[in-house]
């Protein structure tokens, strides 16, 4: 049984992008992250990665107060009601940003390269992966022994 209070991403991936909390895609990965850090079970996965620094951006959020905020042991529910007191957003922004985020691709060289690199590796036939959402699925479903 999973502890999703204290996360051990050394034997399962965190949630996924997709997943929802109050609107916000990738809030709860973000949370899933920053628990299994504390918990000293954050494997290959890093808390502060260039997907948390877009919701830092689109919150204006401090990610060390919100890292603080999840050591303090605050459930989802907690957290939710924490980050719309530090970034009150209309719910039609959080639903805009949550759909853009899901089909946020790479702009850069580097960030094709790293898919590319997800798609050789874990999927070589798969041509449906379009998005940073779509790799990390992948990746998070074959390093847990998802067979493609």
């Amino acid at each position: 049984m999973i502890n999703q209070s204290q996360p051990d991403l050394t034997e399962h991936p965190p949630r996924s992008i997709r997943v929802r909390l109050g609107g916000y895609a990738h809030l709860c990965r973000l949370l899933d992250k920053a628990r299994a850090v504390i918990a000293g079970k954050g494997g290959d996965y890093h808390y502060n990665c260039p997907l948390d620094e877009l919701f830092f951006a689109f919150t204006g959020i401090d990610h060390e107060e919100m890292f603080t905020a999840v050591k303090s042991g605050q459930t989802d529910t907690q957290m939710l009601a924490w980050v719309n007191e530090k970034a009150p957003r209309q719910p039609h922004d959080v639903i805009a940003w949550s759909a853009w985020l899901e089909q946020h691709g790479p702009g850069s060289g580097d960030g094709h390269e790293w898919i590319a690199g997800v798609i050789k590796e874990n999927g070589p036939d798969r041509d449906d992966i379009r998005s940073f959402a779509d790799a990390l699925d992948l990746d998070d479903y074959v390093s847990y022994g998802g067979k493609m």
